[in-house]
């Protein structure tokens, strides 16, 4: 099995579309161009949310993985969500992905785990080792927000992390309380897997707690400042990740604050268009465009934010 260490700050990709919905290549190039390039970016994640990978065929999330692959720095991970429906779709689409290039698989929860299934140790534990056996790759567990239910218990996550080939954590339980609960058990029975906060409204209270890295789509538009959040968090300098922390709250509030929660990868999007990434903030369905007032919104916020500086080096 491939041997990867997911730390630092990972990028899950946005994917770009033309407006007539078809995969935009070239400007997918120039976002992994722009935000998988600095040295504290360990790993590009393409096809999970923020890839819109539930809406890709297989082909296409085969491609997707091939050309992150090809773009991406060697010494840095590609790794692949694995949205599927049953345990033998996601053994598919695992041994997809490592065919493609991946250097692992971000196991998303089945549908089936709804309704109490996500706190069984045994479904659970039996579907990750199924696709870490059928795909020979390491794995990240994503974790979903708790009020979803289809977020895992303690107990689900420290047996989860005791798997051999279970390399991290992406931790988006949504509850701080839940994070610190599930860091400090995961360390006591499994310190060598990472965890990974990926709850856009904690990532500050997060790495305080203690942090592996940090896990966003937020990273396809504003690496930089993910990027000096984590320096801060692993030289333990409280005033500096305060810092960072003022840096991210308005860009965060406005990608994130208001509803719908669905929207927040293109408004991302939207705001990469403003930047002259990508050509179009195109979603796909059940995805849709911005509204202009929503649209501008956007616009403003990324040039507040000063994102052109970046562009323009």
């Amino acid at each position: 099995m491939v041997d990867i260490r997911l730390k630092d700050v990972v990028v899950a990709t946005v994917l770009p579309f033309t407006d007539s919905g078809a995969i935009d290549w070239d400007s997918f190039r120039r976002i992994i161009a722009y935000c998988a390039t600095l040295p504290d970016i360990s790993t590009v994640f393409v096809n999970g949310h923020a890839g819109e990978g539930a809406t890709l065929s297989d082909g296409e999330r085969a491609e997707v993985v091939a050309f992150a692959r090809a773009e991406t720095d060697t010494a840095k991970n590609v790794i692949a969500g694995v949205i599927a429906y049953s345990t033998t779709e996601a053994v598919r689409q695992a041994k997809d992905a490592a065919n493609s290039g991946a250097d692992g698989a971000v196991l998303f929860p089945l549908p089936q785990f709804a309704g109490g299934g996500a706190d069984s140790v045994e479904a659970v534990t039996a579907y990750a080792k199924a696709v870490l056996d059928g795909a020979g790759r390491p794995v990240s567990i994503f974790q979903y927000p708790i009020a979803s239910g289809l977020g895992y218990s303690a107990d689900v996550l420290a047996a989860l992390a005791q798997i051999p080939g279970v390399e991290s954590i992406k931790e988006g339980s949504n509850s701080l309380k839940a994070y610190e609960d599930h860091w400090r058990r995961i360390k006591d029975v499994a310190p060598h897997v990472a965890v990974l906060p990926s709850n856009f409204d904690w990532f500050l209270a997060q790495t305080a707690v203690g942090a592996d890295g940090i896990l966003s789509g937020l990273a396809s538009l504003a690496p930089h400042f993910l990027v000096d959040l984590w320096r801060a968090a692993k030289a333990q300098d409280l005033a500096a990740m305060r810092r960072a922390g003022d840096v991210l709250y308005p860009i965060v509030r406005a990608i994130y604050g208001a509803p719908p929660a669905m929207d927040m990868h293109t408004r991302i999007k939207t705001c990469l268009q403003h930047l002259g990434i990508i050509d179009s903030a195109f979603p796909r369905p059940p995805l849709l465009p911005l509204n202009p007032e929503t649209a501008a919104q956007m616009i403003e916020a990324a040039d507040a934010a000063g994102f052109r500086r970046f562009v323009d080096q």
